[in-house]
């Protein structure tokens, strides 16, 4: 998977948190998942892509990340219980997603509706077919990951947009 098309989520994740969280994002440097990576998490927030590129966007949090990010989001307290805990989580991967997918000029990209997966220590698998990095990012709500898996099917002008 080539870096460039890390860049649009980067900048997407950026805007959301800082107009819609009120909290600034520190980037780590992305990485390419080994299958030696333990992958095990509390809560994913998974949007799916298809078109001129195909693959998934996946927000990774640990509970107590994931229900501050929800309460933040939400302006009111979440829990993993809580009936909009889910929605929340998942509409912060949409807009994620949603955010990302006009930097990709000249493709012709679909996003799916999100899934949240919600479980103690589930666990990810990386796709054989779609190749992805992990950006990892760290607030002051608590640190996350960011998994991208693409398939560009066909050229395109990525991030050209301002």
């Amino acid at each position: 998977m080539d870096v460039r098309y890390i860049n649009p989520f980067v900048k997407s994740i950026k805007n959301l948190f800082q107009t819609m969280l009120s909290t600034n994002v520190a980037f780590g440097r992305p990485f390419i998942p080994s299958p030696d990576d333990d992958w095990r998490t509390d809560v994913s927030g998974v949007i799916g892509f298809s078109g001129d590129a195909s693959g998934a966007v996946v927000l990774v949090f640990s509970m107590d990340t994931a229900t501050k990010l929800a309460s933040q989001f939400a302006g009111t307290t979440m829990d993993s219980d809580h009936p909009d805990f889910s929605d929340a989580i998942g509409e912060l991967a949409n807009m994620v997603a949603g955010g990302a997918k006009p930097e990709f000029e000249g493709l012709d990209i679909s996003i799916s509706l999100p899934s949240v997966i919600i479980g103690k220590n589930h666990e990810l698998s990386n796709s054989r077919v779609h190749p992805g990095l992990v950006i990892p990012c760290d607030t002051t709500l608590g640190s996350f990951r960011v998994h991208v898996s693409m398939k560009i099917e066909k050229l395109a002008t990525v991030g050209a947009s301002s």
